[in-house]
């Protein structure tokens, strides 16, 4: 009877395991799925490529004065941290936000805000694209 017991228990805990991992892979694929849903559509809004955003944060600077998801060492506190930009109703409290705002906010800050502490970028329009597809994809 005990030998019983145990192969019922090792069967369940298999069960349970599998079930387990099954979900995991479930989960995992949805989030990788949502993820790329998101990255897709702030390309489309914005016209811009997410995936050279990480190389102009640091080239730029961005890095230096505002906290950016996904990019290591972006941990400034000077600005604002970026997490989360798509949710906000204004850009800087001046503008609102939509993907021509964010790209003319990231190329020329002073022209909305002459007192703000962002500079001047230097970037272009294509290069500001990029940058706002990849903050208002994270």
């Amino acid at each position: 009877m005990p030998d019983v017991l145990v192969r019922s228990s090792y069967r369940t805990t298999l069960t349970v395991a599998a079930v387990l991992a099954s979900l995991a892979v479930m989960i995992t694929t949805n989030i990788v799925r949502d993820n790329q849903t998101r990255v897709d559509a702030a390309s489309a809004l914005t016209g811009g490529d997410p995936a050279h955003a990480p190389a102009l944060f640091r080239r730029y600077g961005c890095a230096g004065c505002h906290t950016i998801p996904g990019i290591a060492g972006a941990d400034g506190v000077t600005g604002p941290p970026l997490i989360g930009l798509s949710k906000r109703v204004y850009i800087a409290g001046v503008l609102e936000n939509s993907s021509d705002n964010l790209v003319a906010w990231i190329v020329s800050p002073r022209r909305f805000s002459p007192q703000t502490a962002m500079p001047d970028t230097g970037l272009s329009e294509k290069q500001a694209r990029d940058l706002a597809a990849y903050l208002y994809s994270h």
